[in-house]
């Protein structure tokens, strides 16, 4: 072989090894550092820093255990329906609570403290690192009850409520008297992000309400929606073609009332029982006792 073909192939051998090197390395430093929600223990420590923090749980105990909050004192969330399955994957601690749409946590209204944020200009937010199955509407976590005396609802974060225009959507609710909204059957009054919810993908979710507005957040990110009709609300006294609304933010003026919920994570008390279980992954949830601003919600999603 030709001295100048043997020189040309020993280079090219060598760049070839030092290519291969360059795409690992870029792969490490870009691919892996832009996937979101990988275990990252500063960003239990970041939360637990920021004002107005009420709880946070990150689902590390085993199966069978009370879940232990952080925050202001210790909140201890209670399996029902048996035991709930750590699995080993979480943006908090590591782990995360699998839910199998029958199970859920509580907490005793007698026991809910300062979890029990109520008034008429208070706010409130709520967030949650989820792995949602995308099979059916689910409860991820407040004060929320829709039977038991016509109604103990307060705040409550969903996972897709398709009867009013939430459908795959994060929905941040608010209850002032706990009722449903008045002509309808049920409350309508939630936020509903503009972004969908993607199935089977981590996703830090989010709402906040600050005493006129409620509005709801995808990988910490708020999307405002245009005036549109609401489903299901045409033919109703006082609206014969239907209610029109801006989803998010929602406007709504009237406070949280103080209604006597338990705190639940992962369903809520329907007419038939326990209903709209959440089915999927919960790695996390945090309670504030104010309204977010957009910066420190982003600050949590990545």
């Amino acid at each position: 072989m030709p001295m100048h073909s043997i020189i040309f192939r020993f280079f090219q051998d060598r760049m070839g090894v030092l290519l291969m090197i360059f795409c690992l390395v870029n792969f490490s430093i870009h691919g892996l550092s832009q996937t979101p929600y990988q275990f990252n223990k500063k960003l239990s420590k970041s939360i637990l820093k920021q004002k107005g923090l009420v709880v946070l749980w990150d689902f590390k105990e085993t199966a069978g255990n009370p879940r232990l909050s952080s925050g202001e004192g210790t909140f201890s969330l209670i399996e029902a329906n048996g035991p709930m399955k750590r699995i080993d994957e979480g943006p908090l601690s590591g782990y995360a609570i699998e839910m199998n749409g029958s199970q859920y946590l509580k907490i005793d209204h007698s026991k809910t403290g300062k979890l029990n944020i109520h008034g008429k200009n208070q706010g409130v937010t709520v967030c949650a690192w989820v792995k949602w199955t995308g099979q059916q509407t689910g409860f991820v976590g407040g004060m929320w009850n829709e039977y038991q005396d016509g109604g103990k609802r307060q705040y409550g974060l969903f996972v897709s409520l398709p009867h009013y225009n939430g459908r795959d959507q994060v929905c941040g609710h608010i209850s002032n008297t706990g009722k449903p909204t008045p002509p309808f059957p049920y409350s309508s009054d939630y936020a509903a992000s503009k972004q969908k919810v993607k199935p089977g993908e981590w996703t830090f979710i989010a709402f906040t309400y600050d005493g006129t507005f409620i509005k709801s957040y995808v990988d910490g990110r708020f999307e405002k929606r245009e005036m549109e009709l609401i489903d299901h609300t045409t033919g109703f006294p006082g609206y014969p073609d239907g209610m029109k609304q801006v989803k998010n933010p929602f406007y709504f003026p009237d406070g949280m009332g103080d209604n006597g919920s338990d705190f639940t994570v992962g369903a809520v008390l329907l007419k038939a029982g326990m209903g709209n279980f959440f089915k999927g992954l919960l790695g996390g949830l945090a309670v504030f006792d104010r309204a977010l601003n957009e910066k420190e919600i982003l600050s949590m999603a990545h």
